[in-house]
């Protein structure tokens, strides 16, 4: 992640995602097996229900991975940017996709062929354990999300995931998101997730800009998270 407040598309994970846990080799092998596919803001990569053939490695711009509510919204979960992938888990399990994807913003994205990737696991045992390994960590990850879900403060849970988008770079960042995506990735009303923007920006954690957050002390704003 950049140190300087610039555009740069952020991620609300912080485990590794699968791919880019594999060896450079490897990742280079399977990055040549798929040709990059260019796609607008707010056109949609993959839908609930697809087969899951592949999956998607992210190499410029950003996805938000969530669902479309039965009236059409979209309900994001997650935030993607360059260098992560999605997919697997539906691939590995052989079921269909259960969460759509948006593109947000321009972005660049190619589609890792299935049989590529099971073919280059059974030639590079040793790469499976990594990959067990992320899954687990991804795992933890949810299971803590959950966890905050029914104990944090909706203002420690904001702090969480703008501390996440930010990076761990020192100095001022910025987190790249409007409000409306805010309250998806929370779970809360937009007027609750305003209300929580509006009490970190009065303890100067952050400033609001039209369409991103700047945070100027990534570490601070971490801390809030905690309580």
């Amino acid at each position: 992640m950049s140190k300087s407040l610039q555009f740069v598309p952020g991620r609300t994970l912080t485990a590794q995602t699968m791919f880019a846990s594999l060896p450079v080799m490897l990742r280079e092998r399977l990055r040549s097996t798929a040709s990059p596919r260019r796609f607008g803001d707010g056109q949609i990569i993959q839908q609930r229900g697809d087969p899951a053939r592949g999956f998607w490695l992210i190499e410029e711009g950003a996805a938000a991975i969530g669902q479309f509510l039965p009236e059409g919204e979209f309900r994001a979960v997650a935030l993607l940017g360059p260098g992560d992938s999605y997919g697997e888990l539906a691939l590995l399990a052989g079921r269909p996709r259960i969460v759509d994807a948006v593109a947000r913003g321009p972005a660049v994205l190619r589609q890792i062929d299935g049989t590529a990737f099971e073919r280059e696991m059974m030639m590079h045992p040793e790469a499976m354990r990594t990959l067990l390994g992320v899954i687990a960590s991804q795992l933890q990850e949810v299971l803590d999300l959950l966890a905050g879900l029914r104990r944090g403060t909706t203002v420690a849970r904001a702090a969480a995931l703008l501390a996440n988008l930010a990076g761990e770079g020192h100095g001022p960042q910025r987190a790249t998101l409007t409000q409306h995506e805010l309250a998806d990735l929370l779970g809360v009303s937009r007027v609750t997730a305003n209300a929580a923007l509006r009490t970190l920006e009065r303890a100067g954690l952050i400033q609001r800009k039209y369409g991103t957050i700047e945070v100027p002390d990534v570490v601070r704003l971490r801390a809030v998270s905690l309580k």
